[in-house]
């Protein structure tokens, strides 16, 4: 055969698409979406409250055997075949597209408060260029006759003088033991107590509007040239973060008491190990980390170069990301020892998870140091650049899925990006409302968190068992060698077959069992927002059989023949095509690279 009909491995890509301007800009891109508020926020607490030290094993072990494995096959799915989310599945398995759709709607709904929680951050960056930053003070209108500024600490007993609405001058003995990092959040920034709830979301907070308005423009400017923009841009919002982490780990280390939080963070409880809900939150915790399933992992390498060494670098920024959980954890808990020590309270009444973390307790601890100001500015800078990196990722995922499922996407990019964030503030109108964060608590327990369980599980038996009809993970381990020049091992293909999908059906089962309606802050929420919350999870949900079923009804044949032709995959290179690896220059054979 003619050099000239052979297409190289080293150099195949689809005409005209884009690819990232150097390898790093990948590399920190995929980083900076798994690198999120959650490893600041939630792996700390899950740690200390699954055993300290000892809670290491089953994240590890959940790790090596659950997260890597699928992380690592969603990168090769998109790399080998250059494509998004949704048109993926056409060159691999068409009666599986609707796990595309599934995918892009959680991405979707997820935006809807993600960037509403930057936006508080935002907003707390900007608060903080002060000389006494707001949350260190009482003397704010919104303020109790319960508050104690960070500096004093709680006091007991204390006499308060204040003027009734009849303006008669009262004084009382109560115990000031709400911090004004608590009112400032609750009261000041948010406004819930104007809010009775989901019922009556109250007025708009003008000032998160306006610092969610400032993050769309942030992301509009970032993302609306393609990855070739957002790879410079994920330089200074990927490596920012850890410039912060670990100036903060230094101050934090430094501080009376840290030490006794440090070892509150590691102290091994191995009785926890026995018992099965602290396997589960392992496994949780490592897949919501990674992050597959959001259809991120499979825009981002359908930029790659083909034969770019995807197994290294699944490697690579899986361990980057859960090595970043554990730095935070003693960032986290040298400050919560530090607290209190001060205020001389239990650690585990000072250690939350959440918001509350964040934007309450780490505030108040920065509000006793020398430099709050600066060490606040650093703060909600990294919060900002965490936040960032993962809502660039989300909306990328679905401008990815969408352009190249729909051209008249791809050739409008702009105007899309532009209508998707004017819709996200038409939507944000009540996110950013007095009662907002009932909203965003509601969304964060259901737009995400079982749909993309039940989208990975369907990924990881289409690939494993379908792909190509042929022996179980025989095609995507064919497609790997392709890339780089060798077949996954043994123990890869163990863990895309039984283990992963074990694992997340597992998790499915606990967090199913163990579900009860929400609360916050006291209150109950109705069980019409329960409906609503299941309602958003099952429409991306639906979309899995319900594109299963539009692909049987518009295919000929009988029923059979219609399940056959839809779960095989089609053609996607000329007859006769040879491939060389780009790696040996080794020709691998004369059949079209999805062949069956």
């Amino acid at each position: 055969m003619e050099q000239a009909s052979r297409i190289r491995l080293s150099t195949r890509q689809i005409e005209g698409r884009e690819t990232w301007g150097k390898k790093i800009d990948f590399l920190l891109s995929v980083i900076g979406f798994c690198v999120d508020l959650g490893n600041v926020w939630r792996f700390p607490y899950m740690c200390y409250k699954n055993g300290g030290g000892a809670f290491l094993i089953p994240y590890c072990v959940m790790l090596i055997f659950g997260g890597i494995p699928l992380f690592y096959l969603e990168l090769a799915l998109g790399q080998y075949n250059q494509s998004g989310a949704i048109t993926v599945w056409d060159k691999v398995c068409p009666i599986f597209k609707g796990i595309g759709y599934a995918m892009v709607l959680v991405a979707f709904f997820v935006d809807w408060y993600y960037n509403v929680i930057i936006s508080y951050a935002l907003y707390y960056f900007f608060a903080s260029f002060t000389r006494q930053v707001p949350w260190s003070v009482c003397d704010h209108d919104y303020n109790t006759k319960y508050c104690f500024e960070p500096s004093n600490g709680p006091e007991y007993y204390a006499n308060v003088t204040y003027t009734d609405e009849s303006g008669n001058e009262i004084t009382e003995i109560v115990n000031k033991t709400v911090s004004a990092t608590t009112e400032y959040y609750e009261r000041g920034v948010l406004q819930m107590h104007h809010s009775e709830g989901l019922g009556n979301l109250g007025s708009i907070v003008w000032p998160l509007l306006l610092s969610l308005l400032a993050v769309y423009v942030i992301c509009y400017f970032s993302l609306w040239k393609g990855i070739k923009q957002s790879g410079k841009v994920v330089w200074f919002t990927a490596t920012f973060p850890y410039v912060v982490l670990f100036c903060l780990l230094i101050r934090g280390v430094t501080l009376p008491g840290s030490a006794e939080g440090i070892a509150f963070y590691l102290k091994p409880n191995v009785t926890k190990l026995g018992e099965a809900q602290v396997w589960v939150d392992a496994a949780t915790q490592v897949y919501f980390s990674l992050g597959p399933g959001f259809g991120v992992l499979l825009a981002f390498s359908s930029y790659n170069q083909f034969n770019n060494n995807i197994q290294r670098d699944a490697m690579l920024t899986s361990i980057i990301n859960c090595a970043t959980s554990f730095l935070s954890g003693f960032v986290v808990f040298s400050v919560l020892g530090y607290m209190s020590l001060r205020n001389d309270i239990p650690i585990e009444k000072v250690a939350t998870e959440g918001p509350g973390l964040v934007f309450v307790t780490y505030p108040e601890a920065l509000a006793t140091m020398p430099g709050t100001s600066i060490w606040s500015i650093l703060f909600f800078l990294m919060l900002v650049t965490l936040g960032l990196d993962s809502s660039f990722g989300g909306t990328e995922a679905i401008l990815t899925a969408l352009s190249d499922e729909f051209r008249l996407v791809k050739t409008n990019r702009k105007l899309v990006l532009l209508l998707l964030f004017l819709f996200y503030m038409l939507v944000g109108l009540a996110f950013t409302s007095q009662g907002g964060t009932y909203l965003v608590f509601l969304f964060d327990n259901f737009a995400a968190q079982y749909a993309i369980l039940t989208a990975v599980f369907f990924e990881a038996i289409a690939v494993s068992w379908f792909y190509g009809l042929t022996i179980p993970t025989e095609r995507i381990s064919d497609n790997i060698a392709e890339m780089i020049g060798s077949r996954p091992a043994f123990f890869w293909r163990i863990c895309w077959l039984f283990l992963c999908p074990i694992m997340i059906v597992v998790i499915l089962i606990f967090g199913l069992m163990n579900f009860e309606n929400l609360e916050l802050d006291g209150y109950p929420y109705p069980d019409w927002s329960m409906a609503l919350g299941w309602l958003i999870s099952c429409t991306s949900i639906s979309f899995i059989p319900l594109m299963a079923i539009y692909k049987f009804l518009n295919t000929p044949g009988t029923a059979m023949e219609r399940i056959i032709h839809n779960l095989k995959t089609p053609q996607q290179w000329p007859e006769g095509t040879e491939l060389e690896n780009g790696m040996n220059g080794m020709v691998l054979g004369n059949k079209p690279v999805t062949d069956v």
